[in-house]
């Protein structure tokens, strides 16, 4: 079973620190994963801020409905030893 998305805090830019349920944390940039019309309003840095963690979906969303699976988030997680 894929560990739960817990928390999301953001770092600089288009960088974020995800921490998930088994322990494992560590920054994530996102900035070249914006691609497509659903991901053009978080090219924005101001609007990019505006995440949340939903807890339902185990990720991250933004008001526009654009959100990453947990799974591509864990699997590109760069854990911070």
């Amino acid at each position: 079973m894929l560990p739960r998305l817990i928390d999301a805090n953001y770092v600089d830019r288009f960088t974020l620190y995800l921490c998930f349920s088994d322990g494992s944390e560590g920054e994530i940039d996102l900035e070249g994963e914006l691609d497509g019309e659903i991901f053009e309003p978080l090219k924005d840095i101001f609007y990019f801020k505006n995440f949340v963690v939903n807890r339902e979906l185990h990720t991250i969303t933004w008001p526009n409905g654009a959100d990453f699976s947990p799974e591509f988030l864990y699997d590109k997680l760069k854990v911070i030893a």
